[in-house]
């Protein structure tokens, strides 16, 4: 997400608009350190998940999931009432895989405010969620949050890395030996150029 704000300024506008963004990396958190001398712990996406739909069932706040298939949507809802009974799913929904039309995505807006969501959880993709989420600002009456690859997390459909590469920064060659095919590319050229562009910041200094 850092590098495609540095290459697109619309979508730079989008992430420096958002209410909260969060270190969902272990390098974010060390650039931030070596460039600003902040101490900042990672906030994981899934952490985050985890513990506003459990803050959410003893609140009794309703959530839905909006993105990924019907049938991970449907896994993802049977393990959270599993987790926490008390839950109260205000529903899901699936888009389909090309831009909604004016009068579908009306129906999806009026879909998601009549279910009394209080928390929406967008899980997208990046850059897509992130998109998705500021144009919808104002118009979905409700939190909307971007999880991204939680959601499979939380469905059982992929598994998450141990805890000692999440802390040492290599979550990412766990989730590459997972899907090579799918994250070579990104990673080989999305890493190398993060590291470029910290590397050129830092001598700059």
């Amino acid at each position: 997400m850092t590098v495609e704000a540095t290459q697109d300024a619309d979508f730079a506008e989008v992430v420096n608009g958002a209410d909260w963004v969060a270190t969902d990396g272990v390098p974010i958190t060390w650039a931030l350190n070596m460039q600003y001398g902040i101490e900042q712990d990672r906030i994981a996406g899934f952490d985050i998940m985890s513990d506003l739909i459990r803050r959410a069932a003893e609140e009794q706040l309703p959530i839905l999931f909006y993105g990924s298939t019907p049938d991970v949507l449907n896994v993802a809802v049977a393990n959270c009432r599993e987790l926490h009974p008390t839950i109260r799913i205000a529903g899901t929904f699936s888009p389909p895989f090309r831009p909604l039309t004016a009068a579908e995505e009306e129906a999806m807006i009026s879909f998601i405010n009549q279910s009394g969501a209080r928390l929406v959880f967008v899980a997208l993709g990046c850059p897509k969620q992130e998109r998705w989420m500021a144009h919808m600002r104002g118009k979905i009456q409700a939190v909307m949050i971007g999880i991204g690859g939680a959601l499979p997390l939380l469905a059982g459909t992929q598994g998450r890395s141990p805890a000692w590469m999440r802390n040492a920064g290599l979550e990412w060659t766990y989730r590459l030996a997972m899907e090579p095919r799918r994250l070579f590319k990104r990673y080989a050229i999305t890493n190398s150029f993060f590291v470029f562009r910290l590397t050129k910041e830092l001598l700059g200094r």
